[in-house]
């Protein structure tokens, strides 16, 4: 009888149960009065991320694991599809569970979620451009990919790379007409050797044209690869450190909360109960969120010179099951389930998603605090957490938000979900994913417009 223990070790589902469990298990130790909660996944899952790719490249070639060490160092650990499945199952259960109250927060909160979805997009922006002028060292379309990282957005990735692509075919075709100083700094990504200048470059070639629109879409994205996961834990964390920063009376805020929401949605809520009763758990209905979602988030709307907007998989399944939920009911499926039932899901879809994201960048994180990449880590943590911090002060202090929604809203201009996750964990009510729903779609098209906006400001 022969067991392959690498092969065991360096198995996907291996590595998410083990990551889940370890994880969970870890975020339930307490310091005082603080836990990881759900992030403890995301700490077991960089530690195991890293030795597990870290054994891998100790694999000699030739040896029987050769092969399977060569894949997981090329491609990955988890899969893009396994990973979003969790995230799936977790964005479904909660726009279930939060579905019976949402038309009534978006007729009273409607026009502050906009305004604070507008506002921490605004203000990532200019912070990633401010640390751009304040390093001379910065890489050309770089700040793109550290907002896009600082604000935990694949869409506004995905953006940022298309739209860096145009920028850099844009700049080239105008290169003799730069000043000596955009030139010299378009030649740097060319030739970083620094042999190449303005001087002895007056006119550039068909292949340093290829290179610089090459290496422009690698800038932008290995500083959002390398700061992502660093984005993600800053929003995790410091969704939990604000109502400790600012002493946020939580129970307080609950109990204004549930009266508030009683005040706004009493005579509806009384309404759909009679009209719809809730069931355990239906399968079919579950299946069929998750669908509809699928075909929202495949819509995208095109926006002329500045691309396409779209929700994408999550945006599109949070409000394809939220508006399912507040129907109710649709022939023999019904979207009103038990609360407990959806909650197991919600847990383990969040859990195994956030690990998953751990296992994937594991090497990465440990590989940019140990080089380079510390200075575009530091950049992505202080602009994720002072957008967090003025999406608060807005949100608290100028639109008077219940940090119930407004830890929501924060997370949603953040286009985090993570941290939506993490609000929800650290309150323990589904609340926030109701301010959270409300915001998302907003903050996601203007990080579209200024991703655009960042790319194009002049060198």
């Amino acid at each position: 009888m022969k067991f392959d223990i690498f092969k065991f070790i360096t198995n996907s589902y291996t590595l998410i149960f083990l990551t889940l469990s370890t994880g969970m298990l870890l975020g339930k130790v307490k310091i005082g009065k603080f836990k990881l909660g759900i992030s403890g996944s995301l700490f077991t899952g960089l530690f195991l991320g890293w030795g597990v790719l870290k054994l891998a490249r100790r694999i000699p070639e030739g040896a029987s694991d050769y092969k399977r060490a060569s894949e997981i160092i090329h491609h990955a650990l988890i899969s893009h599809e396994l990973s979003h499945l969790f995230l799936v199952l977790f964005i479904a259960a909660v726009g279930l569970m939060a579905a019976e109250t949402l038309a009534s927060v978006l007729r009273n909160y409607g026009v502050k979620f906009v305004s604070l979805g507008i506002i921490i997009t605004l203000a990532g922006c200019a912070y990633s451009y401010g640390f751009s002028k304040l390093n001379p060292n910065a890489k050309m379309y770089e700040s793109a990919g550290i907002y896009t990282a600082a604000l935990t957005s694949s869409p506004g990735l995905a953006t940022a790379l298309e739209t860096t692509e145009r920028s850099a075919k844009t700049l080239i075709e105008r290169y003799e007409t730069l000043d000596n100083g955009a030139k010299d700094k378009v030649l740097g990504v060319i030739d970083p050797t620094g042999e190449l200048n303005h001087e002895n470059t007056q006119v550039l070639t068909d292949d340093q044209k290829e290179v610089f629109i090459k290496e422009s879409r690698v800038n932008t994205g290995v500083a959002n690869a390398i700061g992502f996961p660093f984005g993600v834990l800053v929003v995790i964390l410091t969704v939990n450190l604000i109502p400790k920063l600012f002493r946020v009376d939580l129970e307080k805020e609950g109990k204004n909360f549930k009266r508030e929401l009683k005040e706004m949605t009493e005579k509806d809520l009384e309404i759909e109960t009679k009209k719809v009763h809730r069931v355990g758990f239906d399968i079919p209905a579950f299946a069929f969120a998750c669908f509809f979602g699928f075909i929202i988030g495949g819509f995208k709307i095109p926006l002329g010179p500045l691309g396409y907007f779209s929700l994408g998989t999550t945006g599109g399944v949070l409000i394809g099951s939220l508006t399912l939920g507040h129907i109710g009911k649709l022939g023999m499926m019904t979207f009103r389930m038990n609360p407990k039932k959806l909650e197991v899901i919600k847990e383990l879809g969040l859990s195994s998603y956030v690990g998953a994201v751990g296992l994937t960048y594991g090497e990465k994180v440990v590989a940019a605090l140990a080089g380079d990449g510390v200075y575009l880590v530091f950049q992505v943590v202080i602009i994720a957490f002072l957008c967090m911090v003025t999406g608060f002060l807005v949100g608290k202090y100028l639109l008077n938000i219940n940090w119930y929604m407004l830890s929501g809203a924060i997370c949603g201009g953040m286009t985090s979900t993570p941290g939506m996750g993490a609000a929800v964990d650290a309150i323990g009510t589904n609340d926030p994913a109701s301010g959270y729903a409300a915001t998302y779609p907003f903050a996601l098209i203007c990080m579209v417009l200024f991703t655009i906006i960042l790319n194009n400001i002049p060198l």
